[in-house]
């Protein structure tokens, strides 16, 4: 699905376009490094972001695999 990352005052968000759903990113697997590993938002959804370069400008939009049982 595609998801748009951005960074504002309040930290790392995340936007669906398909489910108008904008959420805080709480939690990210890598520390510092967003790419290529999975992020949780507030709602509790788990998204696989694909490698990227670290230094990777934001904000932009990307194919993310949404990971547990509720269809995205």
């Amino acid at each position: 699905m595609k998801v748009m990352i951005r960074r504002g005052d309040t930290g790392l968000s995340a936007y669906v376009p398909k489910k108008d759903l904008e959420e805080p990113i709480v939690e990210v697997e890598r520390g510092e490094a967003l790419w290529g590993g999975w992020v949780r938002l507030a709602n509790g959804w788990i998204l696989e972001l694909p490698d990227m370069a670290s230094d990777t400008r934001l904000p932009i939009t990307v194919n993310a695999r949404k990971r547990g049982g509720e269809e995205a």
